[in-house]
């Protein structure tokens, strides 16, 4: 199957407004495809490609990513929000997956250079999600930092699984961001 991209993640490798993709879409300039029910497109990497070459729009250096991504991984809506808020007004690019299994869909759509993990989620937890990172080889790196009310010695575990960092909630906001720039290399970023 073809790496597709949202018209989103499109529109950002273009420069343009997400709207525009939407526009060349509709107008049959760009090949894209619409999702059943919601109607997002979805562009094919390739296409994408193609309609840039054609339309003299220069590749973006992709080693040059702005903005690193942050995938948070929580149940708790408000907790997913508070935790994206923090990294949102940093700067990072952020996504929020509810549950274990949505994480690991996103890993090869959003490509997150770091995940905040929670450990206790329905289905598929934060241990099932650490140990399929083990066994999953990924394009990008990525870092995972457990932020979650568990006990110091679950946190500890999860860290024995593979996990880069644990912080316990609740969290200082700023103590989050730290860590995170610490386990991404960018200790010496100001806030």
């Amino acid at each position: 199957m073809t790496d597709t991209l949202t018209s989103r993640e499109a529109a950002r490798r273009c420069g343009v407004s997400f709207r525009t993709v939407i526009r060349w879409a509709e107008r049959g300039e760009l090949q894209a495809y619409r999702l059943p029910g919601r109607g997002d497109y979805r562009v094919p990497i390739e296409e994408l490609r193609r309609f840039m070459r054609e339309h003299g729009i220069p590749e973006p250096d992709e080693s040059a990513d702005h903005a690193k991504r942050v995938l948070v991984v929580d149940d708790e809506p408000a907790m997913a929000q508070a935790i994206r808020r923090v990294f949102d007004r940093a700067g990072f690019e952020t996504a929020i997956a509810s549950d274990g299994f949505l994480a690991g869909s996103l890993l090869h759509t959003f490509k997150p250079h770091l995940i905040t993990l929670d450990i206790r989620m329905p289905g598929i937890d934060g241990f099932g999600v650490l140990r399929f990172l083990r066994e999953t080889h990924l394009s990008t790196p990525l870092k995972v930092l457990v932020v979650s009310g568990e006990s110091e010695a679950r946190l500890a575990q999860a860290v024995t699984l593979g996990a880069n960092g644990a912080l316990g909630k609740p969290f200082d906001n700023q103590a989050l961001l730290a860590t995170a720039r610490e386990l991404l290399g960018e200790a010496n970023h100001r806030s």
